[in-house]
This record gives C-alpha cells, sequence and structure tokens, in this order.
C-alpha cells in the first residue's frame, strides 16, 4: 500500500461505559486510534419518507492492516461520523482493512 494514497487523517472511535456526575452508567465514545486513510464515497440515496427527505451517504474507508477494529465502531473524518458496518480485511498479503460505512445523521 503506498503512503501516498492514504491522504486523510480519521479518528476511530468504540463505545464505552463511564460514569456521570450522579454515579449513573452512561455510554460514551472514546477515541482508539488516529490512523491515515483513504476515503471513497461510492453512493449517496436521497429519497422522501413522511413528507421530509432523507439522505443516506455510504462510503468505504481503506487503512493499514489492524486486527482492533470491529463493526459497530465509527470513524470521525473532521466533522462527519459514519458507523462502521463491515470490516474487509486483506486476509491474503495483511496489507489493508477496508471499512463499509454509513454516514449518521
Amino acid at each position: 500500500m503506498h503512503a501516498g494514497n492514504l491522504k486523510h487523517l480519521v479518528d476511530i472511535q468504540h463505545q464505552v461505559t463511564t460514569q456521570d456526575a450522579l454515579g449513573q452508567v452512561v455510554g460514551a465514545w472514546a477515541t482508539l486510534c488516529s490512523v491515515w486513510a483513504d476515503i471513497r464515497l461510492p453512493s449517496g440515496l436521497e429519497q422522501l419518507r413522511g413528507d421530509a427527505f432523507v439522505s443516506r451517504t455510504r462510503a468505504s474507508i481503506r487503512i493499514r492492516h489492524r486486527s482492533d477494529i470491529t463493526a459497530g465502531m465509527r470513524v470521525l473524518i473532521g466533522l462527519a461520523v459514519y458507523d462502521i458496518e463491515a470490516v474487509l480485511s486483506d486476509t491474503a498479503r495483511r496489507e489493508f482493512v477496508d471499512l463499509a460505512c454509513k454516514a449518521v445523521q
């Protein structure tokens, strides 16, 4: 994998549980790592639902190979948030991982 293709610095987050000021257990997002990525936005869809337009954006995010990333985590690209739906690993060469994501509205 050529480093020149990895042009975007993204944060990968996972969900953790913490306690708030009252001692209640709450879920929060914590940054697992910051990595360089190649981002592709292969599709977008806009449709009318219940008198309102709803848009969906999908992204394919390629990063260097890591084994600690799973579906259910999320990726931050600037202010945009993407949920990771699937982790597609290059099992033959263990060179990269493709993250199939959808934008969070």
